[in-house]
């Protein structure tokens, strides 16, 4: 029997990855980062129970560890796809692995290490050392190398403290193909890019960022340690804008709403008042789409006296002398042009799926996938598909399980 190939190792790959395993399905997981973990590791909280990521990720973790039905590749990427249902073959490309099992992360290769590089987990907004360990709870749980800026022979700094023989610099890229009997596309989502929303400020001022910057901003393990502070001078702000449908709902950038993005920032604002607490958050909005379990979010700002909601979209943000940021905005339920000044501002800038040079999908106007060769055994999932928030795409992720299932077993 082919095992079930997924391509993507975030919450919903892994969810898919551990729901077939577990009924006795040989599953690959092939993720192009050095982690599993996708966008979700990357958050303070998530709704509705606003867990920490590590809570529902760690019980995965160790269902991946404990169940030899499951091969997970990461720095990997599939290449090309062919063949028929029941029988594809998936071409892998796997990076050198310059740090090889032997790692126990004890940290010295990093502490000797003179190159830095910019930190993606941490959205480029701090740097690490050219050889670094993603993030405390990573999985798998070994120190990677940053190939783009590691000098290599030129250095070798690291191999000489290592004692473990656990850095190759001779290692080379690798090409394998794989037989595999059903493909599951589990590559994600990826904020809209807020540079291209020149009215809001994002490119001139440090202290416009958006909302998965505000999520390692908050985080425990983020830029400072869960300390919510202003970019420019590491100050603490007091006064917080919320800015939703930034290029959402918008016919110059992302025409469709994403969902997600007014609990988000639900959540944040009250997130951000619990840890200052004299600290004021306003939220500017077109309309609060919360559903389900959500609107309790809803419920409990409208009952925090500290947090303020207007209903009008932000037209524009200027930044003034002091790193401070004026917000126009329109007030429709005075009818009033408003401006106002913040500390800090968020954008709620909405989902973009994640893109990948295989052309096996058929996708829609907003690059989406379409489900319509899933009974050939190519099963988009989650957030390729449209936007959801993770309880949504776990229910996905389990269905796209079944079906790969039911795939095989029709092929046998």
């Amino acid at each position: 029997m082919k095992p079930i190939l997924i391509i993507g190792g975030g919450i919903s790959g892994i969810t898919t990855a551990v729901e077939a395993a577990e009924t006795g399905y040989e599953v690959i997981i092939v993720e192009k980062l050095s982690y599993l973990g996708g966008r979700v590791v990357k958050m303070n909280q998530y709704f509705p129970k606003l867990c920490p990521p590590y809570c529902g990720l760690e019980i995965n973790f160790r269902r991946i560890r404990q169940n030899k039905n499951i091969q997970v590749y990461t720095s990997a990427q599939i290449v090309s796809i062919s063949g028929e249902k029941g029988n594809y073959i998936a071409k892998i490309k796997y990076a050198p692995k310059y740090v090889n099992n032997n790692c126990t992360s004890c940290g010295k290769c990093m502490e000797v290490c003179p190159v830095e590089r910019k930190d993606e987990f941490n959205y480029n907004l701090k740097s690490t050392k050219a050889i670094y360990l993603p993030h405390e709870m990573a999985f798998p749980y070994k120190y990677t190398i940053d190939d783009s800026v590691c000098k290599k022979e030129n250095c070798k700094k690291c191999l000489e403290v290592c004692e473990y023989n656990a850095i190759d610099f001779s290692a080379n890229e690798v090409i394998n193909e794989l037989l595999v009997s059903a493909i599951i596309i589990a590559t994600g989502w990826k904020p809209y890019n807020p540079e291209k929303l020149d009215k809001l400020s994002y490119n001139q001022s440090k202290n416009v960022i958006t909302n998965v910057e505000m999520e390692r901003l908050a985080a425990p393990n983020g830029l400072e340690n869960g300390s919510i502070k202003r970019l420019s001078d590491k100050e603490i702000p007091k006064n917080i804008a919320f800015i939703q449908c930034a290029g959402s709902r918008d016919e110059n950038h992302l025409p469709y709403c994403s969902g997600v993005c007014c609990s988000a920032s639900l959540k944040q604002a009250i997130n951000y008042t619990e840890k200052v607490k004299d600290g004021k958050a306003t939220i500017f909005y077109i309309d609060l789409r919360v559903t389900g379990r959500n609107e309790d979010l809803l419920k409990k700002v409208e009952k925090n006296q500290n947090i303020s909601l207007i209903k009008g979209k932000s037209s524009n943000i200027i930044e003034t002398k002091n790193n401070n940021l004026i917000v126009e905005a329109e007030d429709i339920m005075s009818g009033k042009k408003i401006k106002q000044e913040f500390d800090l501002v968020v954008l709620a800038t909405g989902i973009v799926p994640e893109k990948t040079d295989l052309d096996i999908l058929d996708v829609d106007e907003f690059g989406f996938a379409k489900k319509n060769k899933m009974d050939e055994g190519i099963i988009p999932v989650a957030c390729v598909t449209e936007p959801m928030d993770v309880s949504a795409s776990l229910k996905d992720a389990t269905g796209a399980a079944l079906k790969a299932i039911q795939i095989i077993n029709n092929s046998a």
